[in-house]
């Protein structure tokens, strides 16, 4: 197997078969030992080697680099975990395979934050004895130590590498800043960034639909602190943007509804308002049987009764 390099470039990440040069030990390299199907190189620390399906990150020590392919590297590593959306982590861009017991751990630090490794044990898995699940834990962070390097930082209480860029961590920051400055400007990409933030969808365990819960409020929260500030501030357009974001992460949520009627009124839409209310009214029954509050209704000016615990609107009936 040939291995080929080149000298790294802040910020670039090296194309595999590229030529060049390597820095190992403070000097440049250019000659390699080279065996077909194993190669030894020592990789200075902060050095990726990348190729085929081979990936080896670099500490300094000596790696065995095992493929075909000729190899490429980044000088400047950096891992990237999501759990918005899909689970997945990166190394420089790239997708990593990782077992499922060290997915639940890396998911759990990310979501938890640092824990101590007694209670990470009997959070993802609390079904096995305790001597059990705390060899289970030492497994999964002894593989992730030794094969995903730099991913966490092993001390008690365990935690993910401040290194390690999250992505629900954006969304949590951006939700605090909003919290704190609720007449802050709101960019439109944040905006979709709360509307499609779902927290790691499929997975049914406990403390994940606790953390799922938690956020899609957070989320709703700021979506409707932005549409209020928008709609008092007299940007309808952008209020109604937000307000209609909130709307679609939960349907069922009669603030967010209300507020989106609202930014309608305040740009003299009253037709879209009351198109609004019905198809809420309609999806609220459906699903839950129940019909919108006397409140909302006389947001409308409409006429309302109260029959069988659900409310009517005479105007609006279907």
């Amino acid at each position: 197997m040939a291995v080929q390099s080149r000298k790294p470039v802040p910020g670039e990440a090296s194309p595999v078969g590229v030529t060049g040069e390597l820095l190992e030990g403070g000097a440049v390299t250019r000659a390699h030992a080279s065996v077909v199907g194993v190669t030894a190189l020592t990789i200075p620390p902060g050095l990726a080697i990348l190729g085929g399906s081979t990936r080896l990150f670099g500490a300094g020590q000596l790696c065995i680099l095992r493929g075909s392919s000729t190899m490429g590297f980044s000088a400047t590593p950096g891992w990237d975990l999501r759990v918005l959306g899909y689970w997945q982590l990166r190394f420089n861009g790239v997708p990593v395979e990782v077992g499922a017991r060290q997915q639940r751990l890396l998911a759990a630090l990310a979501l938890l934050h640092a824990q101590p490794r007694h209670v990470l044990a009997a959070l993802l898995w609390p079904d096995s004895p305790e001597h059990q699940s705390a060899g289970n834990l030492r497994a999964s962070v002894f593989r992730i130590s030794h094969e995903l390097p730099g991913l966490l930082s092993a001390t008690d209480p365990l935690q993910m590498d401040t290194v390690v860029r999250v992505d629900l961590r954006e969304v949590r920051a951006l939700i605090t800043e909003i919290t704190l400055n609720a007449t802050r400007s709101v960019s439109p990409d944040s905006i979709d960034l709360l509307q499609e933030a779902n927290l790691l969808p499929g997975w049914y365990e406990e403390w994940v639909i606790n953390q799922q819960d938690h956020l899609l409020n957070q989320r709703l929260d700021a979506l409707e602190t932005v549409a209020r500030s928008y709609l008092a501030a007299g940007s309808f357009g952008r209020a109604l943007s937000a307000a209609r974001a909130a709307a679609v992460v939960d349907p069922l949520r009669e603030s967010a509804q209300h507020l989106l009627v609202r930014c309608h009124l305040a740009e003299d839409n009253y037709a879209s308002a009351v198109l609004v209310y019905r198809s809420y009214r309609t999806h609220l029954r459906r699903e839950l049987g129940i019909a919108p509050s006397a409140r909302f209704a006389q947001l409308l000016g409409l006429e309302t009764a109260t029959s069988d615990s659900r409310l009517l609107v005479r105007s609006l009936k279907n």
